[in-house]
């Protein structure tokens, strides 16, 4: 059997040839030409030696040449390494290095830390979007030769995408995802959870170098032979006003965009009429879906994933209904059950309603982790992978995610999950954003401290006032002893609160 990622392009540049693949600013950009301009660049990859197995990082941010160079690469039966674009050069380096990567190919903004990475790590460096012309521009140099004439079949077991994991514990993990992982993910996305069509606009505003945006809006949105509204950079009115402008109808974010498009609407009063809004990333206080169900007039359906589940693991799909608050149900092929949490080397599925170590088997499971069969070995077990998140399922079948293993706070022996308390906290009025993080306490072990950013009616919330309030909604070993306001919270560059940030500046 023979199974290509690239095969994604190749089949929709046959059947949507004349419909528009992206759109970026002015520049609207078909599926034969973007199929062609892709040929394009893999025949100039080809003639500088990359083969099939290759492994080639690309550090480029949201623009028509992010699915030029990638399905360019997996074109030729090499692999994709996608670098994350607010890593500094030694972090770079140490991605080249780590991956063994036979190239980098990056754009103009981002070859500040990329030339010097690519030096460090001895790897030849390709460039676009108006790097220096010193021969090495693969935009120009493509337009000298004749595009591939087809594309490389591979086995489904075949490396497709290798994702570095943002490496909260130590150095980043980079995750392999097959042929099967990526192609498979991205159809089931398409077609029975996302369920895409032809007509749908999607705005492009997820990084593509991250999982969420390349599996559900790049190459989800390719094989159905949707649109791709491109945003290099999401900012909450400019992205409203490009929803509006180009009509705009799947809108798929994190919660930071669904806050961030709220504020905007609060100054812009024209509405998008969205067909699908879908969210992923990090949970979703419910008290947001409401708030956008009536200023939008849409249903937000929230998902769930890692990069290791290439990322879509389970959703809150049409066919099943929706629950909001929850997850949703497995995805087809793909099972997701709750474990004991304390066993190691071992899992043990609990019944329904009860607590524990979300485990994951399917198609959307990746191969292991680059260079590193230890802690491969520490998360799949049984043929089951381990996500580190807690969660529970109810008695139709959709799981609730509790929060993470690791930011369980304990608090004089009793277990505090901090998503709880956000969800609460977030209810309050005068609460924008909320993070809840553990800090260190001599009587308790840990404290729950909650970081806020006041909304735009909060200007007169104090810390004793916040904790008054969420005393009368909490149990009295989870409320907050300890409120901080912040004028922002630390975001990683797909919207997740980075809460090791957070507790650093504590």
């Amino acid at each position: 059997m023979s199974l290509s990622l690239a095969g994604i392009l190749a089949e929709s540049a046959l059947r949507h040839a004349e419909r528009d693949a992206v759109v970026i600013g002015p520049q609207r950009i078909t599926y034969a030409q973007l199929w062609e301009q892709s040929r394009r660049y893999a025949a100039v990859l080809r003639d500088r030696r990359v083969k099939a197995g290759d492994r080639v990082a690309i550090l480029l941010p949201n623009v028509p040449d992010f699915p030029r160079v990638y399905y360019a690469i997996t074109s030729l039966g090499a692999v994709v390494v996608p670098v994350h674009a607010l890593l500094i050069a030694r972090e770079i380096g140490y991605v080249l290095t780590d991956s063994q990567a036979v190239m980098l190919i990056a754009a103009g903004p981002l070859l500040e830390q990329g030339a010097p990475a690519a030096e460090q790590a001895g790897v030849p460096l390709l460039t676009v979007l108006g790097g220096p012309d010193d021969g090495a521009r693969l935009d120009l140099l493509a337009a000298e030769v004749e595009p591939l004439a087809t594309y490389e079949q591979r086995e489904p077991g075949d490396e497709a995408v290798i994702l570095y994991t943002s490496g909260t514990t130590g150095s980043p993990k980079g995750a392999v995802l097959t042929q099967l992982n990526m192609t498979m993910n991205a159809v089931v996305s398409a077609v029975s959870v996302i369920q895409l069509r032809k007509e749908d606009v999607i705005l492009g505003c997820l990084p593509l170098f991250h999982s969420f945006g390349q599996t559900c809006s790049m190459n989800a949105g390719f094989y159905a032979g949707s649109t791709l509204v491109m945003l290099p950079r999401f900012e909450p009115a400019a992205a409203l006003d490009t929803i509006v402008d180009s009509g705009v109808n799947v809108f798929m974010g994190v919660p930071t965009m669904y806050i961030g498009l709220l504020a905007a609407a609060r100054e812009d009063e024209r509405r998008p009429e969205l067909r699908l809004a879908i969210s992923g990333g990090a949970s979703l206080p419910v008290t947001v879906i409401d708030r956008f169900a009536e200023v939008f007039k849409a249903d937000i359906f929230e998902g769930y994933g890692l990069s290791e589940t290439s990322p879509v693991a389970t959703f809150n799909q049409p066919d099943f209904g929706r629950k909001p608050g929850t997850v949703g149900r497995a995805i087809w092929g793909v099972d997701a059950e709750i474990a004991a949490a304390e066993l190691e080397g071992e899992i043990r599925l609990l019944p329904q309603g009860e607590t524990g170590e979300v485990v994951i088997r399917g198609h959307n499971i990746f191969a292991g982790y680059l260079n590193n069969p230890e802690a491969t070995a520490a998360v799949m077990v049984d043929g089951w992978f381990r996500t580190g998140d807690l969660g529970v399922k109810d008695e139709d079948g959709f799981l609730s995610i509790v929060d993470r293993k690791k930011d369980l706070i304990v608090r004089g022996g009793f277990n505090v999950y901090p998503r709880e308390v956000e969800e609460i906290l977030s209810g309050h009025p005068g609460v924008g954003q909320v993070a809840v993080v553990a800090v260190p306490d001599e009587l308790h072990g840990e404290e729950i401290c909650a970081v806020v950013v006041r909304s735009a009616d909060g200007g007169d919330l104090d810390e004793a006032a916040l904790i008054e309030w969420s005393k009368e909604r909490l149990g009295r070993y989870k409320y907050p002893r300890r409120v901080e306001f912040v004028q922002t919270l630390p975001l990683g560059p797909s919207g997740k609160v980075l809460k090791r940030e957070i507790v650093k500046g504590l």
